[in-house]
């Protein structure tokens, strides 16, 4: 990721601008409340109108009079595709010979002023959740804006079926796991590619939900080539990508330079999705927040707090959250993960007096849920926080944390099979939560089913590679299976991964096992390092009296042992109160033994054996 971030000019401060509406008039509240948000956090310079100022889509004048709707462009980009050219873009070029070719967006067409009226009464009905009165209100629009919101409104009309036909199945064996919408096929035969973005947004989005992911990223790309400040397509390309490197192979493929602010908040945001975020991703949010370019942004701010709480540096989280909350008190948007961190760092007076602010200020939002949620099972109340996580799937369904928190409680209440349900619940819904994947191994480690634990710590690791929770994990199943060459590669590469360098824990199971099959000297290098470890860090000998043993015994057993460390190990041990004392004093007796016997030798005086 480029450290150095695209620095907002007038340019883009009018493209974002132009984006609150234009996003507004098709119902994308979300998208629009995202650019007026970071609008307002521009530097008052770039805010202020001037007599010369227009709106600017990708350096084009959207001034210009509108004009009849152009025919359906001849597009030939293809993620595996041909190379297409170099594509003139906001902030500089794309020269990657895969990315799609720009086609930007003149703004809106002169057919939509003749549907202006119904379009105005469509979009009042989308707001008071009339959708199928939305579309029927624009029968006989012929302006591609009408398109849109009939295409949308049908689409969130049958979303809102699908989800009463499956609340209808509650409780019954015949439920599905997730809502059908019936009609997507449908839909997304009527919406086909063409210049539009929102139309492209429409066709990402359905291939999408179609799990047709590599047509739906190629749809977004192309959208996004046209209109880069919609917010929505660019989560729709983040649901498309599944770990790091896919999204590492995409980035080139977006018509947008890598240090410009969309691709670097689409990256952290990715990232924080995967909970694998790093020190980098705190340096370009601190960028993106200098004076220059979005000092004032809450949601900039709370990408950054993420970032710190995936890192598990919780204190700068915590702190970075109160800031957002000093800033903008009643924001609920990532209050969730506050709460998280409140949970973690066990600030129960904190975390009650949060969870009843924020019930004050909405109880209708998945987020407040959470945040009581998180309450309750800190008091160790877990049916009831069980309670409020189900009321927050409820209010919506694709909130993944909620069914992994509800795994989590079932898991504290030893009920391993209501825990599996959720756990799978949570990667149906989004399989790059490795938490789920996770719990879904912890709970069949539970009931002995270490195969089927195995598995799903494997998909955990895929997505944590550098976690050594994930590595000692599997380390601990395979020892429970009797692979015991597995185990203790599994540790080497929780070793690897960055294992606590003053946590000797690992290198003691690795020498256990390596004992365990014959291979002495790879034991006694691992205990070694326990010890020297112990040694460097203070520990008292009771923690690393064993290891000290074990590698004096080799060095005694050995034909050249070294006789001196085994000397130094033992003398400490004898000095000491631990266990082993009576052990390290007879192996001390041998050791003296040995090395008198040596000194002899080496000077040539002969050896009489006493009686």
């Amino acid at each position: 990721m480029a450290g150095v971030s695209l620095q907002p000019d007038r340019e883009m401060a009018a493209n974002i601008r132009r984006a609150v509406k234009d996003c507004r008039d098709r119902g994308l509240l979300y998208a629009s409340k995202w650019a007026s948000e970071l609008y307002l956090a521009l530097p008052s310079h770039l805010r202020q109108p001037q007599a010369t100022d227009q709106p600017i889509h990708n350096g084009f004048n959207t001034s210009t009079p509108a004009r009849p709707r152009s025919p359906p462009m001849n597009i030939s980009f293809d993620l595996q595709g041909s190379p297409s050219t170099t594509t003139t873009i906001e902030g500089g070029t794309s020269s990657h010979p895969m990315a799609p070719n720009s086609h930007p967006w003149l703004g809106d067409n002169v057919l939509d002023i003749q549907d202006e009226d119904k379009v105005d009464v469509a979009r009042a009905c989308m707001e008071a959740k009339e959708f199928q009165r939305a579309a029927f209100m624009l029968t006989g629009c012929v302006g591609p804006k009408a398109a849109f919101l009939a295409h949308y409104s049908q689409y969130l009309a049958a979303e809102k079926k699908a989800l009463n036909d499956w609340h209808a199945l509650d409780g019954k064996r015949g439920q599905p796991v997730a809502p059908i919408n019936k009609g997507l096929q449908s839909l997304c035969d009527k919406v086909v590619l063409t210049g539009d973005p929102w139309i492209l947004f429409l066709r990402a989005l359905f291939l999408y939900r179609l799990s047709r992911r590599e047509e739906a990223i190629e749809a977004a790309l192309l959208s996004i080539a046209a209109y880069p400040w919609n917010w929505s397509t660019w989560l729709i390309l983040k649901d498309c990508v599944e770990d790091a490197n896919e999204l590492a192979a995409l980035i080139p493929l977006i018509p947008l330079p890598p240090n410009h602010p969309l691709v670097q908040f689409f990256q952290i945001k990715i990232m924080n999705e995967l909970q694998s975020p790093t020190e980098e991703d705190i340096a370009v949010c601190d960028a993106l927040l200098q004076p220059t370019h979005f000092p004032t942004s809450c949601w900039v701010k709370a990408l950054r707090a993420t970032v710190l709480y995936n890192m598990h540096d919780f204190a700068a989280a915590e702190m970075q959250f109160e800031q957002i909350i000093q800033m903008d008190p009643f924001r609920i948007d990532d209050m969730d993960i506050y709460s998280n961190i409140l949970y973690v760092q066990d600030h129960r007076l904190k975390l009650s007096r949060v969870a009843r602010e924020f019930l004050n200020l909405d109880k209708d939002r998945p987020e407040t849920m959470c945040i009581v949620g998180n309450h309750y099972s800190l008091r160790g109340e877990h049916e009831r926080a069980i309670k409020y996580f189900k009321r927050a799937v409820l209010l919506d369904r694709t909130y993944t944390s909620a069914w992994t928190l509800i795994g989590h409680e079932y898991v504290e209440m030893k009920n391993s099979h209501a825990a599996i349900e959720s756990y799978r619940r949570a990667v149906e819904t989004n399989r790059k939560d490795y938490r789920a994947w996770f719990g879904l191994g912890q709970a069949y480690e539970l009931l002995n089913m270490h195969q089927y634990a195995l598995y799903y710590f494997h998909r955990a690791t895929a997505l944590r590679p550098y976690d050594t929770r994930m590595w000692q994990a599997q380390a601990q199943c395979y020892e429970e299976l009797g692979r015991t060459r597995e185990a203790i590669e599994c540790y080497k590469r929780a070793l690897i991964a960055g294992a606590d360098p003053n946590d000797p824990s690992i290198h003691v199971k690795v020498a256990k096992l390596f004992d365990s099959i014959g291979e002495f000297t790879e034991a006694t290098a691992h205990h070694r390092r326990v010890v020297e470890v112990a040694r460097a860090t203070g520990k008292p000998i009771a923690e690393y009296s064993q290891s000290a043993l074990y590698v004096a015994r080799q060095q005694v057993q050995q034909l050249n042992g070294d006789l001196e460390l085994a000397k130094d190990y033992l003398e400490q041990i004898v000095q000491s109160n631990v266990e082993e004392v009576k052990d390290a004093s007879e192996y001390l007796k041998k050791v003296m033994q040995m090395i008198a016997r040596n000194q002899t030798v080496a000077h040539g005086v002969p050896i009489t054996t006493v009686s």
